[in-house]
């Protein structure tokens, strides 16, 4: 679902390029960046993947040779190993539509989703819910497996569920997704509050009490500043971009970009090319129109206007979206916020196609590699690739200790909204 809802749009055009190589010289420069310090991805939506289109299932997760063929995923246990991944948040994702108790029922389903795949691969995976946890994981030769709740209402409106998530392992909440909820303005919505009503400062100082970290990827700006301004801990941005490169709702504005030295948060750049490149944005609007133009005009054959808009994406190739796209937005914010303040967060499984070449979880080397060209040092490369985030979480979880004595919050939305 969640797939579908990033637009079908998004499906390859033209045959994707090879990879690049890389330089075994700077192969190894990686490997020797990424031995000291663990490279974490901050969104992955293999979970939701499994549930909506796999019946849940979790086996056949070792190797891509047992790739699905209906729905491919992008990741497995080798491609992680080859992608030389130290950390992962798990994406909790239900469709925001969902609320109330169906929305917490479905999260916990999410939640045992991912438990399963930690469990039936425990050469591989380690569950995590520290800091701590990741580097000491990482160090051990496996991935370190954190949970993120994707969208607010995944919490039906209770403070009490949210704490109930925190221990099940939620180490974040995106606090909406495409929807604008009962308490926050999403970025792909109208707004109702011109930011975050009180409740929804209320969520957040409950996620700063219990060291969760708050996440503002799919908010609007106007929540994304009252957010910043009101977290006594540092934000992160699990999966967007720079809206300065692409004017999509779902980037993040310099302005925004701005405030992260002070608060300590971390943008975690996706990989998604509607988001990267403002000719696909553009292209995409353009097929979108198209298509709704074949609808207007074919009434009642679904067949011939997949025909008619499949004919017109062969004569009007999509503009392609590479790895220099992704390093682009990485070094925008590097230069607006600071190098202290990026991180990466692919989206993986949660989109039909990545970059050229980037194809799954194997290909991060890709990135820092073209970082690498761009002359970025290794302790920069470091910070990218999870210092930032492993300071955000320790700010978190400082955070928490420090509200140690502050009472748990009660407050339930109220029915009326």
């Amino acid at each position: 679902m969640k797939m579908a809802l990033l637009i079908a749009a998004l499906l390859p055009t033209v045959a994707p390029a090879a990879p690049p190589s890389i330089d075994p010289k700077v192969s190894a420069r990686i490997d020797r960046i990424l031995k000291r310090t663990p490279l974490i991805d901050g969104h992955n939506d293999l979970a939701e993947q499994l549930g909506e289109y796999h019946g849940s299932a979790i086996a056949n997760l070792a190797s891509g040779t047992a790739a699905w063929s209906d729905h491919p995923l992008m990741t497995d246990m080798a491609r992680l190993r080859a992608g030389r991944v130290g950390g992962q948040f798990w994406s909790v994702f239900i469709d925001g539509t969902i609320t109330g108790d169906a929305a917490i029922r479905r999260t916990i389903e999410q939640i045992d989703i991912v438990d399963r795949i930690i469990a039936a691969y425990p050469r591989d995976l380690e569950r995590a819910l520290t800091a701590d946890d990741i580097v000491r994981i990482h160090k051990a030769g496996r991935v370190a497996s954190l949970i993120g709740i994707e969208g607010g209402r995944q919490i039906g409106g209770s403070l009490p569920a949210l704490r109930q998530f925190y221990r099940l392992g939620a180490r974040y909440m995106t606090l909406t997704h495409n929807q604008t909820t009962e308490w926050a303005d999403s970025a792909t919505d109208d707004p109702k509050f011109r930011g975050l009503a009180p409740f929804g400062l209320k969520v957040i100082g409950e996620m700063n009490r219990l060291g969760m970290l708050v996440d503002l990827s799919h908010v609007s700006p106007e929540v994304m500043r009252q957010a910043i301004a009101a977290s006594r801990a540092p934000v992160i941005f699990s999966h967007s971009s720079a809206r300065a490169l692409n004017d999509h709702p779902r980037n993040v504005p310099d302005d925004v970009l701005k405030l992260l030295p002070a608060n300590g948060g971390v943008v975690m750049v996706n990989w998604v090319p509607l988001f990267l490149s403002p000719a696909r944005l553009q292209y995409e609007s353009t097929k979108a129109g198209e298509e709704a133009r074949l609808k207007t005009i074919i009434r009642n054959d679904s067949k011939a206007v997949a025909a008619g808009l499949k004919a017109w994406e062969s004569a009007h190739p999509a503009p392609p979206v590479t790895v220099k796209d992704v390093a682009d937005h990485i070094d925008h914010v590097a230069q607006v916020a600071g190098h202290d303040h990026v991180g990466f967060g692919a989206d993986l499984d949660g989109i039909p196609a990545g970059p050229e070449g980037l194809t799954g979880v194997d290909d991060y080397p890709l990135v820092l590699a073209e970082l690498i060209r761009r002359g970025w040092s290794d302790a920069n490369l470091a910070k990218l690739a999870g210092g930032n985030v492993l300071r955000a979480l320790h700010g978190a979880e400082a955070t928490a200790k420090a509200m140690k004595d502050v009472p748990a919050a009660m407050d339930k939305l109220p029915p009326a909204l």
